[in-house]
């Protein structure tokens, strides 16, 4: 299916390919390699058939020292964290809900899916809610991401709580997961990266 891609880029033109410069080539190399085809086996559009990548991949370009340097780090976080798969995209989908991100909610809502995340739990916790059906693990997560994203500061009956069920490592896990998200949601708002409007998860 034809995507739309006029003013995918948000507030900056989509870079080419062909006018990067090396430390920008050495980026893109493996946001194609690797990036670009997770995001197809997940459902979400990530590049364009001109080879010219879109949301965060395209804005971490334009500092492409840092943004490998982020990008390391959150292939370090998923690697290494001890947050299951469904916990992760629910931490990620409630940072995306606070920042009122469509292209992370976009992009997430379809890794989510993947990971068996029914869809309705989806959309609750994309639009800020409590969903049902959650394990109460699942449900202290979102609601530790979003006490600290929104109030900045833990309660001491909700952290008692959250390190009971996911342990000391288990909340520092999430805290990594949740700084990386505010980060990508806060350049994605900036640049006011909108959703394609066809093509996979559309």
């Amino acid at each position: 299916m034809a995507i739309n891609n006029t003013h995918l880029g948000g507030r900056i033109e989509l870079l080419e390919p062909s006018a990067m410069d090396e430390s920008q080539r050495r980026l893109y190399n493996p946001i194609l390699r690797d990036a670009v085809p997770w995001a197809q086996s997940s459902g979400f559009v990530a590049a364009l058939p001109d080879g010219k990548v879109i949301g965060p991949f395209n804005l971490a370009l334009q500092s492409p020292e840092i943004g490998a340097a982020f990008a390391n780090l959150q292939s370090t976080e998923e690697s290494s964290s001890t947050l299951t798969a469904r916990m992760r995209q629910l931490v990620i989908l409630t940072v995306g809900s606070i920042w009122q991100c469509d292209y992370e909610r976009y992009a997430h809502g379809a890794v989510a899916r993947k990971v068996g995340l029914p869809q309705q739990v989806i959309d609750v916790v994309a639009n800020g809610m409590d969903p049902q059906g959650l394990s109460e693990q699942e449900l202290l997560a979102c609601r530790l991401t979003a006490e600290i994203c929104v109030h900045h500061k833990v309660p001491q009956d909700l952290f008692e709580r959250a390190q009971a069920a996911l342990g000391d490592r288990g909340i520092v896990d999430l805290l990594f997961l949740a700084g990386c998200y505010v980060t990508v949601c806060s350049l994605l708002n900036t640049f006011e990266v909108p959703v394609p409007t066809s093509g996979p998860g559309n």
